[in-house]
């Protein structure tokens, strides 16, 4: 079983995630842009955190056979500060040039304020004049309904394809909007705040799982890479197949990622897996 873990935040993670994930079958992360738990005050704090994120992640996660890509952008936590977010704004491009970077990520809105929604269509912006990739964080909690229709409102004002655009942390109360304008749907399995296995599960039954990526957001709150893994088992034990958890949990992400050439995995089919899970990639 191949499985690519599409929203992972490895800085605030220790090396042991990597060999567990290795050992599990996941051959590729992909790291938004993240709050550090507190408010930056710098342009240049940013910019050192995309640095580590385009520049070293990659080299610890190869130490264990994993591909590690990333996204920059000013998460919404800290969209308020709207001179601080410009300057980071502006120097983001440089970072899109990095072999490892896909797109402008995490943006969307925490609180949905007026200085979030400006900072959130400068981004959509920026995406879109540098033909990147979007990922979107939608609001925690009792804010996720009202923050995602305000994204959604957002986003049709711009000419932006919706299937290079991913609106992640929906929930059975958002996912509908969210699916029947077309966008790609993400579910991450995140204690307290987020979904659980199960819940995603009884989601990808009810909706199909065509343009949905499933995460564990692991970071530095309580959290647990391995939930991806749980998702996976609790696929199976509802009598899906390899192939269709293939489907799901690595050539989506495949499908949605590569639409940036840097991120060059191909699709994989069960004919092509050896019988100890290797995979020729020819």
């Amino acid at each position: 079983m191949l499985i690519i873990q599409p929203h992972y935040h490895a800085i605030a993670r220790t090396t042991q995630d990597y060999e567990r994930m290795a050992a599990a079958g996941v051959v590729a992360v992909a790291e938004p842009a993240f709050w550090a738990g507190f408010d930056r005050r710098y342009p240049e704090t940013f910019l050192d955190y995309f640095r580590q994120i385009s520049e070293f992640e990659p080299t610890r996660a190869a130490q264990y056979g994993i591909r590690h890509f990333c996204w920059v952008a000013v998460n919404p936590k800290e969209a308020e500060n709207l001179e601080l977010s410009r300057a980071v704004l502006a120097q983001m491009p440089e970072f899109f040039r990095k072999p490892t970077v896909l797109g402008v990520g995490e943006t969307g809105l925490h609180k949905s304020t007026k200085n979030e929604c400006e900072v959130f269509e400068a981004q959509i912006e920026l995406a879109l004049r540098y033909d990147q990739l979007l990922l979107v964080h939608t609001p925690h909690l009792e804010d996720k309904y009202y923050g995602t229709k305000r994204i959604l409102e957002i986003l049709r004002g711009f000419s932006i394809d919706p299937g290079r655009v991913w609106i992640d942390h929906v929930e059975e109360h958002t996912i509908k909007m969210v699916k029947e304008a077309g966008y790609w749907v993400g579910f991450t399995l995140y204690p307290i705040t987020k979904c659980s296995p199960k819940r995603a599960v009884d989601m990808l039954e009810r909706y199909g799982w065509e343009r949905t990526l499933i995460n564990s957001s692991a970071d530095w709150g309580p959290s647990d890479p391995a939930t991806l893994h749980e998702c996976i088992f609790e696929f199976r034990r509802r009598g899906y197949g390899l192939e269709e958890a293939l489907e799901v949990f690595y050539n989506n992400p495949v499908r949605y990622l590569s639409q940036n050439p840097k991120f060059d995995l191909p699709l994989v089919k069960m004919e092509m897996l050896a019988p100890t899970g290797a995979v020729s990639m020819a």
